[in-house]
Parts: C-alpha cells; sequence; structure tokens
C-alpha cells in the first residue's frame, strides 16, 4: 500500500511507501492452530474453539469490506474479531491498516505498537509502522523500524524489497542522497520490477539534476502499469522535467496522460492546472 509523492517544485515531496497487508488465509492459518489446541479439553475447549472461528469470521468480513473499499465496515469487524481475541497480532496489524486508510493516523500507530507488543518479531506489523512514520514525515523513526527489519534474517525476500524502498526514501527525505542510493538499488537488485523504487530512484535522480536517468526511471513506472494514480504521478514527473528542457510538446503529451489515467487523483489535478498554464 503507497501515498502521493509532491513534486519537488511545488510541496515537499513525500514518497512512495509499501505497506504489508494481513491477509485472510494468513489469518485463518494462525487462527486454525487455535482452534487445533483446543479440541483437547472438553467443554472449555469448545468454547475457544468457537471463540476462535467467530473471531475468523469476524475478521475475514473486515478482509473483504477492506479490498472493496468499505473502511469503515472492515473497522467494526476487525473491533469485533479483538474483541473476541484481543492478543491476535494479525488483527491489530490489520486493524491499524484500516484506520490508516480512515486517516486515523495514530490509532493506526496504536494498533501497530500493539501488535509488537504482543509479537516483537512480528514482520508485517514493523514494516507497516515504519511505512507510517513515512507517511508521517517522521523519518528517523521510519529507518530505525526499518533497519530493525532488515537485521532480522527470517525477512522474506519481499519484505526485504519493500524495508529497503520504505528505508531509501525516508534517507532521501533527510538528505542522505548515498545511503538513499544504496537502499533504493539494493531493492532493485532484488525486485528490479518493484516499481516503488524506480519511483523513488527517479525522484532522486531528478532532484540531483540527472534528468535523463530520472525519466528512464519514471518510464520504466510506467512500463510497470501499476495504476492510474503511480502512473499519473510519473507522468507528471517526466512532464517537469521537459518543461524544464523548453520541450513543450513532450510535456503536453505527459501531462494529458495524467490527466487521462487519474483526472480526479492529485497528479490528475496537477496536471491539469498544468496544462492550463501552458495552452
Amino acid at each position: 500500500m503507497s501515498i502521493p509523492a509532491c513534486a519537488p517544485s511545488t510541496a515537499p515531496a513525500r514518497g512512495r511507501v509499501a505497506f504489508r497487508r494481513g491477509t485472510a488465509r494468513a489469518v485463518a492459518a494462525a487462527l486454525s492452530l487455535a482452534v487445533g489446541l483446543g479440541c483437547a479439553g472438553g467443554g472449555a475447549a469448545k468454547k475457544k474453539e468457537e471463540a476462535a472461528q467467530r473471531a475468523r469470521s469476524h475478521y475475514d468480513l473486515g478482509v473483504d469490506h477492506l479490498q472493496n473499499g468499505r473502511v469503515g465496515p472492515a473497522i467494526r469487524e476487525f473491533q469485533a474479531s479483538a474483541a473476541i481475541q484481543p492478543d491476535d497480532a494479525w488483527t491489530q496489524t490489520a486493524l491499524a491498516e484500516a484506520y490508516r486508510r480512515k486517516g486515523l493516523m495514530k490509532e493506526a500507530e496504536t494498533h501497530l505498537l500493539r501488535a509488537l507488543q504482543l509479537d516483537p518479531g512480528f514482520q508485517p506489523a514493523r514494516l507497516n509502522l515504519s511505512a507510517l512514520y513515512v507517511q508521517l514525515a517522521r523519518y528517523p523513526e521510519a529507518i530505525a523500524e526499518g533497519q530493525r527489519l532488515l537485521a532480522d534474517p527470517t525477512l522474506p525476500t519481499q519484505g526485504l524489497v519493500k524495508t529497503l524502498t520504505n528505508v531509501g526514501y525516508a534517507q532521501l527525505r533527510l538528505g542522505q542522497r548515498a545511503e538513499a542510493r544504496r537502499s533504493l538499488e539494493e531493492a532493485l537488485e532484488y525486485a528490479d520490477g518493484f516499481w516503488q523504487a524506480q519511483l523513488n530512484l527517479g525522484i532522486l535522480e531528478a532532484e540531483e539534476g540527472r534528468t535523463a536517468q530520472a525519466i528512464t526511471r519514471f518510464q520504466r513506472v510506467l512500463g510497470a502499469k501499476p495504476g492510474p494514480l503511480a502512473e499519473a504521478e510519473a507522468n507528471y514527473r517526466i512532464a517537469e522535467i521537459y518543461i524544464a528542457q523548453g520541450e513543450r510538446e513532450e510535456a503536453l503529451g505527459h501531462l494529458t496522460a495524467a490527466v487521462a489515467r487519474k483526472p480526479s487523483g492529485e497528479w490528475g489535478k496537477r496536471s491539469e492546472e498544468y496544462l492550463n498554464l501552458l495552452r
């Protein structure tokens, strides 16, 4: 899951963030373990099993709501699951993600910290906490959480790539350009098609005046077809470079593409404003 990065020429950039989403399948595995352990103890075990099944049902409904953009109902289902099993780290992490999408950042942080209190080694919660801190521009904290993850030898490749991308962007915003480049390039060594890292490297290249390299990075983002919002941003950023170089027609083409891809989004609106100035 990512947030939009503002264009350097108009506002402080915020960057692309990679979140880890809890899935119904993952939590089902965790809850089914609890169910299995409860089968040997008579009535108390049966009640425990039934409670676990109810919690799982609420969680699965919450996931379905969240995946379909129904954030309020998702929060209610995750809360119901947490009321039954308050010590489940997956549920706390999912609830945090729902609050984040609702714009309730303090609540999101609270539940991620709760998940890590329950299980300090719970990688999805720490990854999301690092990403949340990037989104809140709390860059030193984002880097610290990311470095804890990177020190974990059990971190899978997908988590490693996302963590390096988040850490790299936080380093970039703190002016640690060399460190940011190392982190982002390392992320691409593991997953060359990870568009968030390509986009962040493109931002770094543009800020350093390496415009040809920046355009190449943004074109790779477009080639990955990440979705309307990211494609609108990449087109906008390419257009900015062409405008600075005096290549008006090239810029117009990319601004028009940005508006076409996401007219109601931040980058589509910025592109429309730019087009109005150029026409």
